[in-house]
């Protein structure tokens, strides 16, 4: 079974990824606030995948995914992002970032993108 850690700023999207993510088969491992705290958790539960939110207080998605990529080069993030934030997401994707999904969440396109990732 997969191990995803959630990392957004807002609770309601965290639970949202989480019924997807637990609906189809995979374990929620942690959920983490900011990038300050994925980072923390992500070295702590060394999870098999990360969904990261691209805007969030006090560290940000794209530095999170930095830092995590240096530690841990076979890091595999997802990027999740709103409407209109494309020049962002090719950020992410160049700091190491695997896929992206946008806001609001569609769970085929959630199991996708993880799947993808995760080469399954």
């Amino acid at each position: 079974m997969s191990r995803v850690l959630i990392v957004d700023d807002a609770a309601f999207m965290r639970m949202m990824l989480k019924d997807i993510l637990t609906k189809n088969g995979l374990q929620v491992v942690g959920e983490a606030v900011n990038g300050f705290d994925a980072v923390e958790k992500y070295k702590e539960l060394l999870p098999d995948v990360v969904t990261m939110d691209i805007t969030m207080p006090e560290k940000d998605g794209i530095t999170a995914v930095k830092e995590i990529r240096a530690m841990y080069p076979q890091a595999k993030i997802i990027m999740c992002s709103a409407m209109g934030q494309q020049p962002m997401v090719l950020e992410a994707i160049q700091a190491g970032a695997k896929d992206f999904v946008v806001k609001p969440f569609q769970p085929d396109r959630v199991m996708e993108s993880i799947k993808k990732v995760l080469g399954s």
